[in-house]
């Protein structure tokens, strides 16, 4: 039994998002990056491009939408800032 209990305790835990909480928070999007010795890498579209063009951009928890809404109005989604968070990026909020 104390096994059982161990497996437990060590698991971590995530939060159960209904389908529409990811509606609720503004999203962290990886446009891409530049290498210590060389030029910006795009990885697929970013957020202006997204909101220009209507095309899908990808945040860091995998949730795809095509970007439109102000994102000072909700807070930063938690499973994007964890990630951020643990890349060493610092996030606001």
């Amino acid at each position: 039994m104390s096994s059982e209990i161990e497996t437990l305790q060590s698991q971590e835990t995530t939060p159960a998002l209904d389908s529409d909480d990811h509606e609720r928070f503004t999203h962290i999007v990886l446009e891409g990056y530049t290498p210590k010795d060389g030029d910006f890498v795009p990885l697929g579209n970013s957020v202006v491009e997204g909101m220009i063009n209507s095309t899908v951009v990808r945040a860091l928890c995998g949730k795809q939408w095509v970007p439109g809404r102000d994102p000072k109005k909700y807070p930063v989604c938690p499973t994007c800032k964890e990630i951020a968070e643990k890349l060493g990026w610092s996030v606001p909020g």
